[in-house]
């Protein structure tokens, strides 16, 4: 489908920018369910799970149904906000567990600036 002036954007795209495509909408999530995803990090790698949970479902339901093993979090988030566990979610919502802090921000900045003197 080309749209409207898509011609002229395309004269004026640079050689190595790539044409926009249009990605499908997100499967919608059957009735009664929501679509989250619980995912957690480190340094260089992640693990994710996609689950369809009961409408009115919590966080702290999230997580006991994607089943992670090992340490757990030091604090869970919503799309990057801090949130409790007994918070209801929303269909499509991203559920984060977040590690503990290495060293305060503060500390790790005041020791890069020694190391650079």
């Amino acid at each position: 489908m080309t749209l409207p002036g898509a011609a002229a954007d395309e004269a004026r795209r640079p050689a190595d920018e790539a044409p926009a495509v249009e990605t499908p909408a997100p499967e919608a999530a059957p009735p009664g369910m929501l679509r989250v995803e619980v995912v957690r990090a480190w340094p260089r790698r992640h693990q994710s799970r996609r689950l369809a949970l009961p409408v009115g479902a919590t966080v702290a339901q999230a997580l006991a149904a994607a089943g992670f093993d090992g340490e757990p979090a030091a604090a869970v988030a919503v799309f990057g906000e801090t949130v409790a566990a007994d918070r209801p979610l929303a269909d499509g919502d991203r559920v984060e567990l977040l590690r503990p802090l290495l060293l305060d921000p503060k500390e790790a900045r005041r020791r890069r600036a020694a190391a650079r003197k």
